[in-house]
């Protein structure tokens, strides 16, 4: 696999705010999609948001919408999950993702390449 380095993670409080960053050793273009995914301790893993890369068409779980985005920066071949109004229950062990599928969106087991992951704890 291509390795994909998660960085940006972090202890926040109720209501703040964090950056993830995912850098790709290859060209993000040679994927079709990328995307985050989660990991709570008692819940299931989870597809939080993916992006498809030649389009820039974003997917995101319900319980992230309107709160995180996703984003891509070709020339850094980089990954970005914004995440705002952060709550307790985003408190997960967070992983970054790569797909070459076409129909990926959030379906964990389409993904091929998979990081080592990022903490983000929220304090309420």
């Amino acid at each position: 696999q291509v390795p994909l380095v998660e960085s940006g993670g972090g202890s926040v409080q109720t209501g703040g705010s964090l950056r993830l960053s995912c850098a790709a050793s290859r060209d993000i273009a040679s994927y079709v999609f990328m995307g985050w995914f989660r990991h709570a301790p008692g819940k299931e893993r989870e597809g939080v948001a993916s992006i498809y890369l030649s389009s820039g068409t974003t997917y995101y779980a319900d319980s992230v919408k309107g709160r995180f985005t996703i984003s891509q920066d070709n020339a850094k071949n980089t990954i970005y999950l914004q995440m705002d109004s952060l709550k307790p229950e985003d408190t997960a062990w967070y992983y970054c993702a790569a797909s070459f599928s076409y129909g990926a969106r959030l379906r964990t087991a389409s993904y091929d390449s998979w990081g080592q992951g990022t903490q983000v704890t929220v304090s309420s």
